[in-house]
């Protein structure tokens, strides 16, 4: 550019336009702003092709470059001068009239500073502030610069000031000027300075972001502007820094990451040659350093838009490697990411996958548990992001071996079930997808950590069956969650309430300790059930210690005692108890203690056993949608059920709330609703409906007569025509609920009741309940009456037959469990025993058979061996032969079993064959055909008898087994009969069996009057011991056999 040649001095051949007089130092600041405004004004008007006005105005132009003016104090003097300035500039364009490059400088650094004043829009000289820039913009008067050497000092307080000034009052021409003005020299210069880019990129540091927004938008859209030209600048900026780590080149060196992130944001081309320099910086040897790339690289492969993925493969993988990385920081920044990149980009999902099921593995906790957040922040924002394969990672933590972990994936796992199948969120596809959800989280219940069994009854609680709802909305999830369940997970979730259950007996029983006198037995009782509570809270050893601190407390305190009593009575509904839960925490909470343990552990304690879900409105609403569904008006297809399932597992919770919760049904409503179930044709649905009955009603025959009269002909109906299953739970159900058991149970009873009810004593095995004696009682009745319970006549012989056999089974069954055994009486073991003398062949048979093979397997006590000396009465041959078989194949078995086994010596009374004579005296004795001890007729049937037993038994001499039958029968001769001990006749009857069986040894066995080896033991519940007894009866009975010629001959 060339200049003009000649430069007049200030004040020398100056030409002011008309009516501008001269300026000088001389005149006023007001005066000198007046002439400068006509100044301006003619400056303003002229043009580039007012080549006479250029030149007759020239000397002016080079006056108000003067040092005067461009260092006057006057702002308003300073600013006019700049207009007229850079109006010289657009008139003389593309050559100004100044020619020194000092000078140039000089003016442009002075009009930099004028352009601050832009800053206050409100200022009434803002108008010529916004009219110097627009100027400046226009004529792009600062290329000027380009010419000068140091320019660049020029460009970096132009771009200083242009960023400073920027603010939010500025309208958008303000900032296009300024865009026009930097990118200009940006564009159009030989490449941007170190110097001159910090000054853009400072705005982007998030500390001056902060501070000025509209600077930073005004660097982001220049940088926008400008990509072609500064990416080159910015890239060589970064290459310094990251590859040959000269940090000294520019003060923002430590904001590096910052900036890519930011200039990634602005616009990806900003950084096309700079992404490579980070995957070097990736696999730098420096673990921090990697930690730094890979938050970096995260927040560029998360952002929402983002294309840098597919965009820069080898990036994208080299990154996806740090998921592998050494240092666990930076595995566990990688995870962070990913719940983002899941959100924002869910075509990456796929690639991601792998890596995270890696790091569901990894050997740090944190970095499992933060996989589990990824994957369930991403899946709460939208299913969809997250596929089966993520899902199933979650799955798999809620298994693992820490705490922390499970307790997060179980927590999330509940939260999506919660967001997309309890409210349907995202339709019922979405709800589909994780319907395996609720089983998988009643199945952890099966865990033996007490913490892991907490969780999942807080998560039934808030989030599958959420305990805040309305009783009707809150039954409803209920009913339905019930009919989805798989079979494991209904399982765990009667175990949860059967627990639950428990834990609110032992807390009663606790209770209940509180009311007695103190003792030390008392005390021992108590700390044990307080052991037995804290077993089932976390941390038990802990839960030892704030136990015996609430026992303490509940001792003191009595209204916090009928508050807990009032927590877990049966009647208690669920809005009483969040009243006496809040009650009981607030009464032990203190202010000023923030964290209180002791509190936590008996929240833990008031969450288990306080009733949150069922109480007796609950039922009902339970057993109202349960009526829906057998009338066909309830939404079960839309719950994704048929009508049938839902009767059927509705049915069934009603059947297990029945066990935990009883006293909640204990209403005529409910009661006619079951009733309605029990005429169903379905049997599942009538047996769940009796067994709920059975459960429940033990009212009902005081204080619902109405339904005991509907539901006393229905069990009848159901005992006698019901399926096998249904008529045991009949029975039972009579037998719970009915005072007058025994005549319900008698007009039905028939012999599939008897076996039912025999199989039921047997699975209880034991007699707690007393239901072993009366069910003996009534065996015995049907035995007594042969088979007609009612004396009515009503029943053919045939079924009075079956029942006898029954009956007589039955006994012998129940005396194969010890604890039946020991209360059997005496009268009846003998009315089970004459069964095998039924009037009925096939009765004997049947009943011979079963006898045989249960005392062949030692599962009969010995005793019963003696029923088999009855059959020497029998009539058939072909019995009486059976018979002799069946006590030789027993006392084989037995006498076997004793060689075999070296322990039996000590239960010889039990096993040894010899032993069964007692019980077969005792038999005999009491045989309701011997009514008549001195008939020859009755003696004769004794000694057939007595000799079909002894015959047996005395085959052979063992052990001098004769003398040891001799001298048992003659201590029984020493004893009274413990059935009726004074009762003369009964004894005599004893006496005179002994007396026979005497006779029959002695004719049998020379050997039987050597001495005893052994004293024998006899049997307490037969015999009682006395003192001395008299036997003149003895002579009697010899006397009358040996008048008897041919007894001898019978004898030989």
């Amino acid at each position: 550019m060339e200049f003009p040649q000649q430069q007049k001095p200030a004040g020398e051949g100056i030409i002011y336009p008309p009516g501008v007089k001269e300026i000088t130092d001389k005149i006023s600041n007001d005066e000198m702003v007046k002439r400068l405004k006509m100044v301006v004004k003619t400056y303003m008007d002229m043009d580039q092709d007012s080549e006479e006005e250029k030149q007759q105005y020239l000397g002016l132009a080079l006056h108000l470059a003067s040092e005067f003016f461009l260092r006057n104090p006057n702002k308003d003097v300073r600013l006019l001068v700049a207009c007229c300035l850079a109006d010289i500039f657009r008139i003389y364009a593309p050559e100004a009239p100044y020619t020194s490059h000092d000078k140039l400088k000089d003016i442009f650094l002075f009009i930099t500073r004028q352009l601050k004043g832009l800053e206050d829009t409100k200022s009434p000289q803002f108008n010529r502030y916004f009219y110097l820039l627009e100027n400046l913009a226009w004529v792009k008067s600062y290329n000027i610069c380009f010419e000068l050497e140091d320019c660049n000092e020029i460009f970096i307080q132009l771009f200083k000031t242009l960023f400073s000034v920027i603010n939010n009052s500025h309208n958008h021409k303000v900032q296009m000027h300024m865009l026009d003005l930097m990118s200009s020299i940006i564009m159009e210069g030989d490449g941007v300075t170190q110097e001159l880019l910090d000054t853009i990129l400072i705005n982007l540091i998030p500390a001056h972001k902060n501070l000025n927004k509209q600077a930073y938008d005004l660097a982001k859209t220049l940088l926008k502007r400008t990509v072609q030209t500064i990416e080159t600048c910015i890239a060589n900026f970064f290459n310094q820094v990251l590859v040959m780590g000269k940090s000294s080149v520019s003060d923002l060196s430590e904001h590096v990451f910052d900036l890519i992130q930011e200039l990634f944001a602005i616009d990806p081309m900003l950084l096309t040659s700079v992404m490579p320099q980070l995957e070097f910086k990736l696999k730098s040897n420096d673990g921090e350093e990697r930690l730094a790339v890979v938050r970096l690289l995260a927040k560029l492969f998360g952002a929402k838009d983002s294309e840098l993925a597919s965009q820069n493969r080898p990036l994208w993988q080299c990154f996806l490697g740090r998921f592998n990385d050494i240092h666990v920081p930076v595995r566990l920044e990688c995870v962070k990411f990913a719940s983002h990149c899941l959100m924002n980009h869910p075509d990456l999902a796929k690639d991601l996958t792998e890596y995270l099921k890696v790091r569901s593995h990894d050997p740090e906790e944190a970095i499992r548990h933060d996989v589990i957040v990824t994957i369930i922040n991403a899946g709460k924002k939208d299913l969809n992001l997250v596929n089966d394969q993520l899902l199933g990672f979650v799955r798999e933590r809620t298994l693992d071996k820490r705490w922390r972990v499970r307790k997060e994936a179980m927590m999330g796992l509940a939260q999506l079930y919660k967001k997309y199948c309890l409210h349907h969120e995202a339709g019922k596809e979405s709800a589909q997808k994780i319907s395996w959800i609720k089983d998988k989280l009643l199945h952890i219940y099966y865990q033996n950590s007490i913490d892991d069994k907490l969780l999942v009854e807080k998560i039934f609680a808030q989030y599958m069956v959420p305990h805040n709802l309305d009783t009707e909305e809150k039954m409803k999830c209920l009913y339905y969650l019930y009919a989805c369940l798989d079979t494991n997970a209904v399982k765990a979730l009667n175990e949860m309430w059967k627990c639950q259950n428990m834990l609110r007996s032992l807390v009663k029983e606790l209770l209940d300790l509180h009311k007695l006198p103190v003792s030390e037995a008392n005390n021992t009782a108590m700390f044990g059930k307080l052991m037995s509570i804290a077993k089932n809270l976390p941390d038990a050893g802990k839960a030892q210690d704030f136990m015996k601190k609430f026992n303490q407390v509940l001792g003191e305190d009595e209204k916090l005692r009928v508050q807990l009593e009032m927590l877990i009575s049966p009647t208690c509904s669920c809005k009483q108890a969040e009243i006496c839960v809040r009650e009981i925490t607030r009464k032990l909470t203190f202010p000023k203690q923030p964290t209180n343990p002791f509190l936590e552990m008996v929240k833990f304690l008031l969450e288990r056993i306080a009733p949150v879900h069922i109480d007796s409105e609950a039922i009902s609403a339970l057993v109202k949608l349960l009526n829906k569904s057998i009338e066909g008006t309830a939404d079960d297809d839309e719950e994704g059920v048929t009508p049938d399932t839902a009767i059927r597992s509705g049915l069934e919770l009603l059947k297990v709330l029945s066990f935990t919760h009883p006293t909640a049904f204990h209403s005529a409503e409910t009661y006619e609703s079951l009733l309605q179930c029990l005429k169903m044709e379905d049997d599942k649905v009538a047996e769940a409906a009796i067994q709920i009955f059975r459960n429940t009603g033990q009212k009902i025959e005081t204080e619902l007569q109405q339904i005991r009269s509907t539901l006393i002909p229905i069990l009848h109906q159901k005992a006698k025509r019901g399926t096998p299953h249904q008529a045991k739970q009949a029975v039972h159900c009579i037998h719970a609920i009915f005072n007058n058991k025994e005549v319900q149970l008698a007009q039905i009873f028939e012999v599939q009741a008897i076996k039912l009810l025999v199989r039921w004593l047997l699975g209880m095995k034991n007699n707690q309940s007393k239901s072993a004696n009366s069910t003996l009682r009534l065996l015995s009745a049907m035995l007594v009456s042969e088979g007609d319970l009612t004396e009515q006549k009503k029943i053919s012989k045939s079924d009075m037959s079956r029942l006898r056999l029954a009956a007589g089974g039955a006994i012998m069954k129940l005396a194969q469990e010890p604890c039946y055994h020991e209360i059997i009486t005496p009268e009846q073991f003998q009315l089970c025993g004459l069964v095998i003398n039924d009037e009925c062949y096939q009765v004997r048979q049947i009943f011979a058979q079963k006898l045989h093979l249960a005392l062949v397997k030692l599962l009969l006590p010995l005793e019963y061996l003696a029923v088999f000396a009855l059959c020497a009465k029998d009539p058939v041959k072909e019995r009486r032969a059976h018979a002799r078989q069946c006590l030789l194949k027993n006392i084989s078995v037995r006498r076997e079993y004793i060689k075999q086994n070296p322990l039996a010596q000590e239960k010889l009374v039990s096993l040894l064959p010899e032993y069964v004579v007692p019980y077969m005296i005792h038999l005999l004795a009491h045989d309701p055909d011997f009514t008549k001890p001195h008939e020859y007729e009755q003696l004769k049937d004794i000694k057939e008898c007595l000799w079909f037993m002894l015959e047996v038994l005395m085959t052979k001499n063992e052990n001098n087994s004769h003398a040891f039958l001799r001298k048992m029968v003659e201590n029984i001769k020493q004893t009274k009969d413990a059935q009726c001990p004074d009762d003369a006749k009964a004894n005599e009857k004893l006496y005179i069996v002994c007396d026979v069986a005497l006779f029959v040894i002695a004719n049998k066995s020379t050997a039987c009057h050597l001495d005893c080896p052994k004293e024998p033991v006899l049997p307490s519940k037969f015999f009682l011991i006395q003192d001395k007894v008299t036997d003149t009866h003895t002579h009697v009975c010899i006397y009358i056999f040996v008048g008897i010629s041919h007894w001898n001959n019978a004898i030989s």
